[in-house]
């Protein structure tokens, strides 16, 4: 018990540093990366601790809430007004990526359903949650969603700055108690809890963060549900992903991918130049913007593209809208393509196939 104790509040003394550091470095969703980075340096120091399955399933629907607060159903109708133009940009960026993640898989980097989901453009919470429930390793796969964030939120800075004079920062300082709406943060935790306890007894794929995100969505907009997430509940419900994210590492998991760094950062740069086509194309034929061209196509996951655009002079419901729909496309056929590709490369391990334990 002494030994456990200690080893969670080392974990917990290592995240806030992480945290802080990030804090300082601007990245966006600092409070998840911070607590998975701190939780993975425990895990691979042989930290033998774990995160009770009920946080985690939880913190699912704390974030499937947080990002249903992004996209109002009017975004439908923007996607449906310009449907050619989402529809070629989402099916480029979705291709590209299934592209990379064939040939990764084909030249034994990764097995196939990790390089499929770790370069799938989603959110990359709902993606590496998506990559557990369809049986690939969430370890790998956490690592090349966050990993592939902290490259595209580093590259923001540098492309706003040479296209609008203007560096997209955070905000100002997180007031983490602010006076409290009651009736709008208990719904919103019931909806955000009963949805995470209901999505895995409905067998719906990563219905924890899914189904609270569907209803969610739903009752904002018909007015039944002001969504209400004060920055302290946020920072428990990441913490709680994270740490259950990062403590699934080891030494040899984390060797494993350190190993295969070179490639799997040549692929992640490789899309996201490609993506750098697509935003160069919105920018000549459709007169959009060169910021908002870049974030609309950027395969940083829409959750952390969403905090970087709100701080951002960039057209917001446009970008949120081609994040939208591309996030629909993938949790649509991300699994399908993870099959497809797994039982034609390695057939005797199929969609099953879990990588390096």
């Amino acid at each position: 018990m002494l030994k456990a104790m200690m080893i969670w509040g080392a974990l917990l003394a290592l995240s806030v540093l992480a945290v802080a550091l990030f804090e300082v470095a601007r990245l966006p969703a600092a409070l998840l990366l911070g607590s998975m980075m701190a939780a993975i340096a425990v895990g691979a120091g042989g930290g033998e601790i774990a995160v009770p399955r009920v946080a985690f399933v939880l913190a699912q629907g704390i974030v499937g809430c947080l990002i249903a607060r992004s996209m109002p159903l009017a975004i439908l109708g923007t996607i449906v007004a310009d449907w050619p133009l989402f529809l070629g940009t989402v099916i480029a960026v979705v291709g590209a990526c299934s592209a990379l993640g064939w040939v990764l898989a084909r030249t034994r980097v990764l097995p196939g359903t990790v390089a499929i989901w770790g370069l799938s453009p989603g959110a990359a919470s709902v993606m590496t949650i998506m990559a557990g429930e369809f049986g690939s390793d969430m370890r790998l796969v956490a690592f090349m969603q966050y990993f592939r964030v902290v490259c595209v939120s580093a590259l923001a800075p540098v492309v706003a700055r040479l296209w609008t004079h203007a560096a997209p920062g955070v905000q100002g300082g997180v007031e983490w108690f602010p006076p409290l709406d009651w009736l709008s943060l208990l719904s919103t935790v019931a909806v955000a809890f009963g949805g995470a306890w209901l999505g895995p007894i409905l067998r719906i794929p990563a219905g924890s963060m899914l189904l609270p995100l569907a209803v969610a969505v739903l009752l904002q907009d018909s007015g039944h549900l002001a969504i209400d997430l004060p920055p302290w509940l946020l920072a428990l419900s990441y913490a709680a992903l994270g740490w259950s994210i990062g403590l699934r590492f080891n030494r040899a998991i984390l060797l494993h991918a350190l190993s295969r760094l070179p490639q799997i950062a040549g692929a992640i740069f490789a899309l996201i130049a490609i993506c750098g086509l697509c935003a160069a194309g919105l920018v000549v034929f459709a007169g959009v913007d060169p910021l908002t061209a870049y974030l609309a196509t950027s395969p940083g996951g829409a959750d952390s593209i969403a905090i970087i655009a709100a701080s951002s002079p960039v057209d917001v419901p446009f970008v949120m809208a081609l994040q939208t729909a591309r996030l629909i496309l993938v949790l649509a056929i991300g699994p399908s393509i993870a099959r497809f590709v797994a039982n034609r490369v390695r057939p005797d391990a199929g969609s099953r196939n879990r990588g390096v334990d």
